[in-house]
C-alpha cells in the first residue's frame, strides 16, 4: 500500500509542468545524443553538468536521467539504418539490425526496437520501484566498515568489466583514487598535492574532470576517427512489424528485459555488458543460430531491450547505497553534489520528492521516447548527414563556458584541457577511463569510512573481516579479483570483449 502511495506521491512531482519539460527536454536530447555517432551520454551529461546548476534538483536529475535512457533508444537508430553505433551499447544492434535494413526491413527493425525499449524500459522502473525500499531498510545497518567494504567491491567489479587489460584497469582506479585526495585533508587541515595552486585547495573539481577525460577526450578522437564524411542512410519505409517478427521477437523481449534489469544493477554494469549478454543467450537458446549476424530480428530485440533495463536498474545502486555501478552513475552523483545532495539511504526516506519523483519520471520518459523516435526516423536520418568536422567547434566552446560558469575560474578551464589531453592518451593506450572516474568518486568516501573505521575499532585492522557484511563484500571482491587474474579466465574474457 504504501509503494502505491509514494508512486502516486512520484507522479504528483513529475506531472508538474516544468518537470515534464525537463523530462521531455531530457528525452530529446539523449535520442539526439543517441543518434550522432561518436559523442554519447557519458560526454552530453559531463558536458550538461554546468547547466544542471542553475536548475531545480528534481527538474535537473530528471533530465539528465532522460539523456543516458533517451539515448539508448537513438544509439539503436544509427546501428540499425548506417551500422554505426550511436551509443556504446548500441554495438550489439549493429549486427543483426543493418543486415535487416539491408533486406529492405529497416522499419521492423527499428519498431521493435522502439517497442522493446520501451516495455524493457516500463518493467525496470517497476523493478527500481520494488527494490529501492527493501535495499534502503538494508543500507541503514550499514556502518563505516560495510561501506568500505561495499566500495572496494564496486572498484574491482569495474575493473572486472573493463576491456582490455586488467591491469590497465587498476592502473586506471589507483589514478583516480589519486587524484580524488587532492585537496585539504579533513583530520589535519593539511594540504595535499596542491602544488601551490590555491584553486586546488578545495580538490579537483569533478566538472573539469569529467568534461576533460568524457567531452573533450571523445571530441578529439572521434574527430580523427570520423574524418567528417557525411553518411547516406538507407530509405525507410514500413514500420510495422510483421506477426511472424512480433512472435520470434516477443520472448527475446522478456529475457533481454530480464537480464538487463539484473545486470544493471550489479558494479560495473550497466547498459553495454546487459546487451552482450542477452544477445549471447539468444543466441545459445536460437534453434538456428546461423541466423544471427544475418538479421535476425530476435538479436536486435534482445539487445535493445537489455540496454534500456539495464541503464535505468542502474540508478538503484547509486539512489540507495551512494554507489555508482557505472561511470554514467558517477556523473549522476556529481550532479547531486553540485545541489548538495548526499546519494545513499537518506535520498529515499528523507528526500521522497527527488527519488519517487525520479522513478515516475522514467515511465513518463519511456512513453515519449517511443513518440519521440518513431515519427522522428526522418529527422534524425537527415541529421546523420551533417559533417561531424561541423560539430565539435560548438561542442569545445560549450565545455569551456560550461566549466568557466561554475566558479568563474580559469585554472579549472585549463584543468579541463589537461584532462581531455590525459583522456586522449588513455584513448591510444587502449586504457578505459571510466575506473578513473569511479575511483575518484569513490576515493574520497572510501578514505572517509577507513579512518572513521580505523577510530571505532581503535585502530585494529579486524574490524573488516570480524563484522559480518564487510566480511562477505571484502570476499567476494578478493573472489572477482582472483578469477579474472586466471589465466583460462582471462583468456575467455578477451575473446568476449573481441566478440
Amino acid at each position: 500500500m504504501d509503494l502505491l502511495v509514494n508512486i502516486a506521491h512520484g507522479f504528483s512531482v513529475a506531472l508538474t509542468p516544468a518537470n515534464v519539460f525537463f523530462c521531455f527536454l531530457g528525452a530529446l536530447l539523449g535520442t539526439l545524443i543517441g543518434v550522432l555517432p561518436g559523442i554519447g551520454p557519458l560526454a552530453t551529461i559531463a558536458m550538461l553538468l554546468p547547466i544542471t546548476f542553475a536548475l531545480p534538483p528534481v527538474g535537473a536529475l530528471i533530465m539528465l536521467a532522460g539523456i543516458y535512457y533517451g539515448a539508448q533508444y537513438g544509439g539503436s537508430t544509427t546501428a540499425i539504418l548506417v551500422n554505426i553505433p550511436g551509443e556504446s551499447s548500441a554495438v550489439v544492434t549493429c549486427l543483426d539490425g543493418y543486415q535487416m535494413a539491408r533486406q529492405g526491413r529497416a522499419g521492423p527493425a527499428l519498431a521493435i526496437a522502439a517497442l522493446g525499449s520501451f516495455l524493457a524500459g516500463c518493467v525496470a522502473t517497476v523493478v527500481i520501484a520494488l527494490v529501492s525500499e527493501p535495499l534502503t531498510v538494508l543500507a541503514q545497518r550499514f556502518q563505516a566498515p560495510e561501506y568500505f567494504a561495499l566500495m572496494t567491491l564496486g572498484l574491482v567489479g569495474s575493473v572486472v568489466l573493463a576491456k582490455g587489460s586488467v591491469l590497465k584497469a587498476v592502473a586506471m582506479i589507483f589514478i583516480g583514487l589519486l587524484l580524488g585526495t587532492v585537496g585539504t585533508d579533513v583530520n589535519t587541515g593539511q594540504m595535499r598535492m596542491t602544488f601551490g595552486i590555491h584553486e586546488l585547495a578545495d580538490g579537483i573539481g569533478f566538472v573539469p574532470l569529467a568534461m576533460g577525460l568524457f567531452g573533450i577526450a571523445e571530441i578529439v578522437a572521434n574527430l580523427g576517427a570520423a574524418g567528417g564524411q557525411p553518411v547516406r542512410p538507407e530509405r525507410v519505409d514500413r514500420l510495422m512489424p510483421s506477426r511472424e517478427d512480433l512472435r520470434r521477437s516477443t520472448p527475446a523481449v522478456l529475457r533481454g528485459t530480464a537480464i538487463g534489469s539484473a545486470l544493471g544493477v550489479l558494479p560495473g554494469g550497466g547498459a553495454l555488458v546487459a546487451a552482450f549478454a542477452a544477445y549471447t543467450v539468444e543466441k545459445k537458446l536460437a534453434a538456428d543460430p546461423s541466423r544471427f549476424g544475418r538479421g535476425a530480428i530476435e538479436g536486435v530485440a534482445a539487445a535493445e531491450s537489455a540496454n534500456n533495463a539495464g541503464a535505468q536498474t542502474s540508478f538503484i545502486p547509486m539512489l540507495t547505497l551512494g554507489i555508482p555501478p557505472n561511470a554514467v552513475m558517477a556523473l549522476m552523483i556529481g550532479a547531486m553534489a553540485i545541489h548538495g545532495i548526499t546519494p545513499g539511504p537518506e535520498v529515499v526516506t528523507k528526500q521522497p520528492d527527488l527519488f519517487w519523483g525520479m522513478v515516475a519520471s522514467m515511465w513518463i520518459g519511456n512513453l515519449m521516447l517511443v513518440v519521440i523516435n518513431l515519427p522522428l526516423i526522418g529527422i534524425w536520418v537527415r541529421l546523420l548527414r551533417v559533417p561531424y568536422r561541423l560539430l565539435f567547434p560548438a561542442i569545445m566552446l560549450f565545455c569551456a563556458i560550461g566549466v568557466y560558469s561554475l566558479n568563474n575560474s580559469v585554472v579549472e578551464v585549463m584543468l579541463m584541457a589537461l584532462f581531455g589531453l590525459l583522456g586522449y592518451v588513455l584513448h591510444k593506450l587502449d586504457c578505459e577511463p571510466a575506473p578513473l572516474l569511479l575511483g575518484f568518486i569513490l576515493g574520497p568516501l572510501m578514505e572517509e569510512n577507513l579512518r572513521r573505521a580505523m577510530l571505532i575499532s581503535r585502530g585494529d585492522p579486524l574490524v573488516f573481516v570480524t563484522r559480518p557484511i564487510s566480511a562477505g563484500l571484502l570476499l567476494l571482491a578478493a573472489l572477482l579479483l582472483v578469477l579474472v587474474i586466471v589465466p583460462a579466465i582471462q583468456r575467455k574474457r578477451a575473446e568476449t570483449f573481441v566478440e
